[in-house]
């Protein structure tokens, strides 16, 4: 069994093919028999695990396991305390509620540079969002419906397995111990 963690570049598609020529997984990923236990979109960044342990992926990407995701988000705007807790109830994406998450303003952080700067027309703040469910596309409209459009969006966890150590563009082997402890993860999202 095969389990990777990867730091993915602004600019990559999440898939190994692309029919439109854009940079790929392809690129960075050496192994044919692995694959993301989910997604991440285009124009974000940030962490990806994957794996050719089938079990292990649907793990990661069922809902109902409620592995939590912490994700850094710079928006457009200085966020208020009753945005931020409109977020942490859940909002209205496409006629369904989010679930509750965590959402807290955090000061600016080390993040390597995007390869496409972020030039924003005012000011700007970044919040930390943990979610258990993943939908298309989600933080995106989360925080458009507060009024507070994504300009930059970067995964640093997935349950107890987060980015440290790793640039865009690079991956690491994860340890037995460290795929044990993403397995401790009950459906609360809490370790056992």
């Amino acid at each position: 069994m095969k389990t990777i963690a990867f730091y993915k570049p602004f600019g990559v598609l999440t898939a190994f093919r692309d029919a439109e020529g854009r940079p790929t997984l392809k690129e960075y990923i050496p192994f044919p028999d692995v694959y993301p236990a989910g997604r991440l979109d285009l124009d974000s960044e940030g962490l990806l695990i994957l794996s050719d342990d089938g079990k292990l992926i649907h793990l990661l990407t069922d809902p109902q396991h409620r592995i939590p995701k912490t994700y850094f988000v710079q928006v457009e705007g200085q966020m208020t305390p009753e945005a931020l807790a409109e977020l942490q109830r859940g909002v209205l994406v496409k006629g369904k509620k989010t679930r509750r998450c965590e959402a807290l303003v955090i000061p600016e952080p080390l993040l390597p540079p995007r390869a496409k700067p972020i030039t924003p027309h005012g000011e700007t703040t970044w919040i930390r969002l943990v979610l258990n469910e993943g939908r298309k596309r989600q933080i995106r409209h989360m925080t458009a419906a507060v009024g507070f459009p994504t300009l930059r969006l970067v995964r640093v966890a997935i349950g107890p397995i987060s980015l440290t150590g790793l640039q865009p563009g690079e991956w690491r082997e994860l340890s037995d111990e460290e795929i044990r402890r993403l397995w401790e993860y009950n459906k609360s999202g809490r370790r056992v």
